[in-house]
């Protein structure tokens, strides 16, 4: 199988997270999101999305494998 990435921005991203050790290479990339969004699937059906918090979420970024990525939360009121 051949996967093309069409999205300069992704492979750019790949290739960083590489870089930075937190993925081997492009195909532990793609196990780790596919394992990663059928387990975000299980636990959105799990639990309803008004049990949200804002623990999840500081859960959820604490987890990524690409924690190089600099990302300041926007609240808009």
């Amino acid at each position: 199988m051949t996967i093309e990435i069409q999205k300069p921005e992704l492979e750019a991203l790949i290739r960083d997270c590489m870089r930075s050790g937190a993925f081997a290479n492009v195909e532990d990339a793609l196990i780790r999101a596919l394992k990663n969004l059928t387990h975000q699937a299980e636990v959105e059906a799990a639990a309803p999305h008004s049990d949200l918090t804002g623990a999840a979420l500081v859960a959820a970024m604490q987890a990524s494998p690409c924690k190089e990525i600099d990302l300041e939360p926007v609240f808009q009121f």
